[in-house]
């Protein structure tokens, strides 16, 4: 598609829409270190989410900026749509069945 296709309905483009826009914010997550008991904010980048089949097998995971710590925690679903809606890359686990 290209960006000066317009919306059938409105009949805007793409850059006018996008005019005047400088930058974007990017998403931070709160976390916390169960290790040193750190707390801090953490891009998306620096996270992962691990989709399993139950709740015991859905978790994300990152390592602690202060002290190195590998983490993981528990998702539940609205923590799953919090990082998937905020970037964070995504792996699905599939069972050997």
């Amino acid at each position: 598609m290209s960006e000066s296709v317009t919306s059938g309905a409105m009949g805007m483009t793409v850059e006018s829409a996008f005019a005047g826009m400088t930058s974007v914010s990017p998403v931070v997550f709160r976390a916390g270190c169960p290790d040193c008991r750190g707390r801090f904010e953490l891009t998306a980048g620096a996270l992962r989410l691990a989709i399993g089949a139950t709740s015991r097998t859905t978790f994300y995971s990152f390592t602690c900026p202060e002290c190195g710590a590998s983490v993981r925690k528990p998702a539940g679903e609205r923590i799953v749509e919090l990082l998937t809606g905020g970037g964070v890359r995504t792996l699905r686990l599939h069972s050997t069945l």
